[in-house]
């Protein structure tokens, strides 16, 4: 039986993927809750909204938002990291943790927009420059 907090937990989810530019799907399991803690903080600094999600009820809020393409995303006990600026930096911010911590972090993938990337495309994002440097070759 669907409670309030449910549908509030579905709404917060709803408004924040109707936000992002990008949201990246993590497999958290395994990590002790000081790590998530200093990865909740090193992405808050980025910008990145580090958030533990059940995966029905993503599927639910993205389902109202005509985005039913992320469940190839929902594996497993899943966080999402919700971007709002340059997706480059989002990626960036989530490939560098896991290389400098050498945490066995898991990325499943990401939604931009209404496109899929899988993890390989997440971690080949993060290998190119900011949006700024990219303008800036271009002129």
């Amino acid at each position: 039986m669907p409670t309030s907090q449910k549908y509030e937990q579905v709404e917060e989810i709803k408004e924040r993927l109707s936000r992002c530019t990008i949201a990246v799907a993590i497999g958290y399991q395994g990590l002790s809750a000081s790590v998530v803690t200093d990865l909740r903080r090193r992405l808050r600094e980025q910008g990145v909204e580090y958030k533990v999600v059940k995966n029905t009820l993503a599927l639910r809020a993205a389902r109202e938002l005509g985005r039913e393409e992320i469940s190839s995303v929902l594996k497993g006990p899943t966080a999402m990291a919700f971007g709002y600026g340059d997706v480059v930096g989002v990626a960036k911010a989530i490939t560098t943790y896991v290389s400098s911590s050498r945490i066995p972090l898991v990325i499943h993938g990401a939604i931009m927009g209404s496109t899929i990337l899988t993890a390989e495309q997440v971690g080949s994002l993060a290998l190119l420059p900011p949006r700024e440097e990219l303008v800036a070759r271009l002129i």
